[in-house]
């Protein structure tokens, strides 16, 4: 009985979740941080990476499972995997025009990838047949041909192999009993789950991570300063009533990743340097080990 109260309750605010974002596309008002364009806001012109990769590290990514929790259109997630080379990423968003949006980018990363190599390719077939005309140089153009035709299509699927984009509300997602993660990035994202969810929902959040991780593994989190919650508390009738009623701040994340979810450790590894006085988005990132 119990059990039923709770997946009707569930389902209920899973509806009033798709209502508010069907209101959003023609409002414009975005209640789970879910913007479009957020990177080119977030980033800012004239840059190619995400500033906040200056103070990540290739060996917490490197041939590990990775999960990045309100991933939105996928920029930084496909990133790490290009530049950390993890063994598997995840990226996952409760709006499902993001996770769209995410593998958009995905497919237009891996079209321009295998377009630059198969060009560099063909450059290295050319040299080798303009050499000095002897027939040993032919038969190894001709070869080189052939290996280049069959590695188009495995290089090619590589990222996708590697990169999957999933639409969830990760507060009311169901855990999978075989599946962990070496690596759980939460970047901006803990305002809009506390905003949407109150303090059980941010409780849930941490918990879910804690359990989804593997000993050892690392948990990057990037909370919003309290004043952030200030300015967007008003963006639906649910984020005004949890706003009144939060009782556990930014401030004490650490605290209570510590002392009541069970992280070992935490260590303040600096921000992404981007200092903007228009958007506020020098934020402080935190290492959690399990």
């Amino acid at each position: 009985m119990v059990k039923k109260i709770m997946e009707n309750k569930v389902e209920e605010e899973e509806k009033g979740e798709a209502q508010q974002l069907k209101k959003r596309k023609g409002k414009d008002v975005f209640p789970f941080g879910n913007y479009k364009n957020y990177y080119g806001y977030r980033i800012g012109q004239g840059l190619n990476e995400d500033p906040r990769f200056k103070v990540l590290k290739k060996e917490w990514f490197e041939g590990k499972d990775c999960l990045d929790i309100g991933c939105n259109s996928g920029i930084i997630t496909i990133q790490i995997a290009q530049k950390f080379n993890c063994r598997s990423i995840l990226g996952i968003d409760i709006d499902s025009n993001r996770v769209a949006d995410a593998y958009w980018h995905l497919r237009k990363i891996v079209r321009t990838e295998h377009n630059e190599k198969r060009r560099a390719n063909a450059s290295r077939v050319e040299v080798i047949e303009k050499g000095d005309g002897l027939e040993k140089n032919v038969t190894a153009a001709q070869e080189e041909k052939k290996a280049i035709s069959r590695n188009c299509s495995p290089a090619e699927r590589n990222l996708f192999d590697i990169v999957s984009f999933k639409q969830e509300n990760f507060v009311h997602g169901r855990d999978s009993p075989e599946k962990y993660y070496d690596a759980i990035l939460c970047l901006s994202v803990t305002k809009w789950i506390h905003l949407n969810w109150g303090d059980d929902g941010l409780i849930t959040l941490f918990m879910r991570i804690w359990k989804l991780l593997r000993p050892g593994g690392i948990f990057v989190l990037e909370p919003q300063p309290w004043v952030s919650y200030e300015k967007n508390r008003r963006v639906s009738e649910t984020t005004a009533t949890n706003f009144q009623n939060i009782k556990l701040y930014p401030k004490e994340f650490q605290e209570i990743l510590l002392d009541k979810i069970g992280f070992r450790t935490v260590e303040d590894i600096g921000s992404g340097g981007l200092s903007s006085s228009k958007t506020g988005f020098n934020r402080p990132i935190f290492l959690f080990r399990k």
